[in-house]
C-alpha cells in the first residue's frame, strides 16, 4: 500500500502533516522529504495527524523522532493527533513521546495550542 501525504499551515508557526496509508520502509522517504521541507520554515509546532495512518514501522517512528530532534534547538514541539489503536500501541511500546504531546481530537489540540499561545502573550 502507498502513502499519501498532505500538509498545511494551520496558523503562524503551526503545520499539520497528514499521512494516509502505511508509513514503512518503502514509504518513509516521502514523509521524511515533506517533513524536511516544513522544518526549513522553523515551525514552533509540527502536528502529525495520524487518523488515516494504518501502519507505522520503525522507519516511520524514526522520521518523527528526527523531526523532534530538529526542532529541539529552537524549542519547537512535535505532537501526534488522532492515533489509531495500533499506532498508539507502537508509541506506547517504545515510549517515544510524552503523553501530553498526544491528542485525541483537533479540538483538544486547538485547546492546547490556545493555552500555549496565551502563556507566551502574558
Amino acid at each position: 500500500m502507498k502513502l499519501a501525504i498532505t500538509s498545511q499551515q494551520k496558523m503562524d508557526g503551526v503545520y499539520i502533516i497528514t499521512p494516509v496509508g502505511r508509513l514503512d520502509t518503502n514509504t518513509y522517504p516521502a514523509m521524511e522529504e515533506r517533513v524536511d521541507l516544513i522544518l526549513h520554515e522553523k515551525p514552533h509546532t509540527l502536528v502529525f495527524d495520524m487518523e488515516q495512518l494504518n501502519y507505522i514501522s520503525s522507519m516511520g517512528v524514526r522520521v518523527i523522532a528526527k523531526a523532534q530532534k530538529a526542532m529541539k534547538p529552537y524549542y519547537g514541539k512535535v505532537v501526534l493527533l488522532n492515533l489509531q489503536p495500533q499506532i498508539q500501541k507502537v508509541f506506547d511500546i517504545i515510549k517515544a513521546l510524552p503523553a501530553q504531546q498526544v491528542f485525541s481530537s483537533m479540538n483538544e489540540l486547538d485547546d492546547y495550542l490556545d493555552r500555549m499561545q496565551r502563556q507566551v502573550t502574558r
